[in-house]
Formats: structure tokens, C-alpha cells, sequence
């Protein structure tokens, strides 16, 4: 384990596939929460939000999976790689606590998204940790 947290560059392949996973799991969503249904009670403009918010997360998601993947040497070794991983943290620890801020903690499922959440704020934080203390 000492030695995967000490190698950077496998960390960040492992953050490029869990944001291939939510892509996967967005790409899911008109089926998973009835989209083609449940959006109908939207207004118009509200239902083309949702779904160009979401295809725009999965945009988001691609974009953070390829630098993840293929740009790890400039995110652990320059200014910009450092300021973006430390994005990609935050933008995950928001997500943690929107999860319970909105969700609530009663609930397992959300409670289990919410661990995974997590996982992203300290992967890429840790990720953000040793690029900048290797500089």
C-alpha cells in the first residue's frame, strides 16, 4: 500500500478510471432515475438543463479521466498540473458535501456515494500532496 501511495502516476491512473466510471454512471442516468418520464414534468427549459448539465458533467468527467491518464507527468510537475489537481479535489469534496446536504445522511445508498465522493477528494488530494511537495 506504502508503495501504490507513493507512486503518483499509478494513483492517477487509478483516478482516470474511477472518472470513466461516472461516466458510465451518467451516461446511465435517463434509464437509471426514468428520465423520459420524470423530466416530462419539467418545464421545458428545466428539462434541457438537467440533460445539458449532465452531458456537460460527462464532458468533465472524460476531460479529468484523459489528463488523469495521459498527462501525469505535467499535473504532478507544473504549476497548472498542481492547480488542476487540486480542482479535481475540491470539485470532489463539494460533491461529498452536497451529497449531505441535499441527500441527508439516512439514506445507504447515498450515504455509500457519498464514501466514493471522498475517495475522489483524497485521491486527488494526495495526488496534489506529492506533486507539490516534490517540486
Amino acid at each position: 500500500m506504502k508503495e501504490l501511495l507513493n507512486n503518483p502516476e499509478n494513483l492517477l491512473i487509478i483516478g482516470a478510471i474511477y472518472h470513466i466510471a461516472f461516466v458510465v454512471f451518467h451516461l446511465l442516468f435517463w434509464k437509471l432515475f426514468d428520465w423520459v418520464e420524470d423530466l416530462k414534468k419539467l418545464s421545458f427549459t428545466n428539462k434541457a438543463v438537467m440533460q445539458i448539465m449532465n452531458l456537460r458533467l460527462i464532458f468533465v468527467f472524460l476531460v479529468f479521466a484523459y489528463i488523469s491518464y495521459f498527462n501525469g507527468d505535467e499535473l504532478l510537475n507544473t504549476k497548472l498540473g498542481l492547480t488542476m489537481t487540486s480542482s479535481i479535489a475540491l470539485f470532489w469534496g463539494f460533491r461529498s458535501a452536497e451529497q449531505i446536504f441535499y441527500f441527508g445522511v439516512k439514506n445507504i445508498a447515498s450515504n455509500l456515494l457519498f464514501l466514493v465522493f471522498v475517495f475522489g477528494t483524497l485521491l486527488y488530494s494526495w495526488v496534489f500532496f506529492v506533486g507539490f511537495n516534490s517540486n
